[in-house]
């Protein structure tokens, strides 16, 4: 069965239940952050010429839930980052995995695209209570660059390496268009005003759901965009439905704490008054994300040198401020 496509990966306790008939438990244990792959010896990854999608499942004994954070992509190579869970609803950490790609009828198959383990960690000072007290937080992600050579709808099958053996999650569909509503790489950032500690009075926990609040409240992106790079964190920690926006805000709040001095953070909530009952913020509207978390890093000139959908590391969101202190491509 295809399994539906999530805008992120939602809570352990409802929707991340894997269809494991035949797998055993041994190799599928608890996250428990970078250490040595579960599976010791490596299986060549099947190769995907004159085999359709099906073809391909079919040499494969049934594997976890594969989940998504991402949902906005474009023709060419996508960073895709995505969790493993097993039938216990916990997360599968650091064992070989890879994304085959296809069209919704099996055909075209395109991979393996390796995927990456990277934990979501950061210093301990940096680690907030609404992360660490969370049971469901989300502790790393894998992270692959699929290609994908139009736009159209597809089917992602995810394939990791257990107990000696390929196994396979049920494939998630996903839609792939030249065009999305979020600003692009080398598109002007939409110039909106966001709260700051001052316009609140002091009020913190009104514009930041993180225990305790951040420290990236202090500036007005419509009064620094176009002067300043910018790192703008689109997150919800205390109200993400995914469990990965708590993460990635401790991620950029060490990143802000190391830096030197040379952009601007900005944390923005997603919801009006902190209530998703109330809608989203216009801010969230205003850039066009059909999901969170997301990061933005924008040049001086106002232009988006980087942008991240979902979970991501520390490295790569040091990349984001890397591009944003470069310079952004001008699109066209």
């Amino acid at each position: 069965m295809v399994g539906t496509v999530l805008r992120t990966w939602p809570p352990l306790a409802a929707a991340a239940v894997a269809a494991l008939a035949g797998c055993g438990g041994g190799g599928m244990g608890t996250d428990r952050g970078a250490g040595t792959p579960q599976v010791p010896t490596s299986q060549p990854w099947p190769k995907p010429e004159a085999r359709t999608l099906a073809q391909l499942r079919a040499r494969l004994a049934p594997g976890p839930r594969l989940a998504t954070s991402v949902s906005v992509l474009e023709p060419g190579t996508d960073r895709i980052a995505f969790a493993l869970f097993d039938r216990a609803r916990r997360q599968i950490a650091d064992t070989p995995t890879a994304l085959y790609v296809a069209r919704t009828d099996g055909t075209g198959l395109r991979g393996p695209f390796r995927a990456r383990y990277t934990p979501l960690t950061v210093k301990p000072q940096f680690r907030s209570r609404t992360t660490s007290q969370d049971p469901d937080s989300a502790n790393s992600i894998y992270v692959a660059d699929a290609e994908f050579p139009a736009p159209g709808r597809y089917l992602v099958l995810g394939v990791a390496q257990l107990d000696q053996r390929l196994v396979g999650a049920a494939p998630v569909a996903v839609s792939v268009r030249r065009q999305w509503p979020p600003p692009a790489v080398g598109d002007l950032a939409p110039r909106v005003h966001t709260p700051t500690a001052a316009s609140v009075a002091g009020d913190l926990a009104s514009i930041d759901t993180r225990v305790p609040p951040d420290t990236m409240h202090s500036v007005d992106l419509a009064r620094v965009l176009g002067r300043r790079p910018v790192m703008l964190l689109f997150a919800t920690p205390g109200l993400c439905a995914s469990r990965i926006c708590g993460p990635v805000t401790d991620i950029v709040e060490q990143l802000h704490a190391e830096e030197h001095g040379e952009a601007e953070f900005i944390h923005m909530e997603i919801y009006n008054g902190n209530r998703r009952e109330l809608g989203e913020r216009p801010q969230v509207r205003a850039y066009g994300l059909p999901s969170e978390p997301w990061l933005f890093g924008i040049d001086r000139h106002g232009r988006v040198a980087a942008r991240i959908e979902g979970a991501f590391s520390l490295d790569e969101a040091k990349r984001a401020l890397d591009a944003a202190l470069a310079g952004a491509p001008r699109r066209g």
